[in-house]
């Protein structure tokens, strides 16, 4: 890899230098000299998204909060229920 054309990478005392630094410095400049980053994905949950009627949402985020749950949390009990009753 060739060198940095550049200084070295300052010390930052906050995430917001380091980030207002990086608005004005090209990040390949100093790519060399950035720790790696070691992270896991989990790929295999999915979250679906439907739409529902402002009514409906607003009564269903009011009954979870007497219930002290999410409102996705009422939703998916509901809905297996529901399936439960179908089959």
């Amino acid at each position: 890899m060739t060198k940095s054309k550049s200084e070295n990478l300052p010390r930052f005392g906050s995430h917001d230098e380091l980030v207002k630094f990086f608005d004005t410095h090209d990040l390949g400049e100093y790519w060399t000299e950035m720790p790696e980053a070691h992270f896991e994905v989990d790929i295999k949950r999915k979250a679906h998204l439907f739409a529902i009627d402002t009514e409906l949402a607003d009564k269903l985020t009011e009954i979870a909060k007497k219930r002290e749950t999410s409102s996705a949390t009422l939703i998916n009990a509901w809905l297996k229920e529901k399936i439960q009753e179908r089959i």
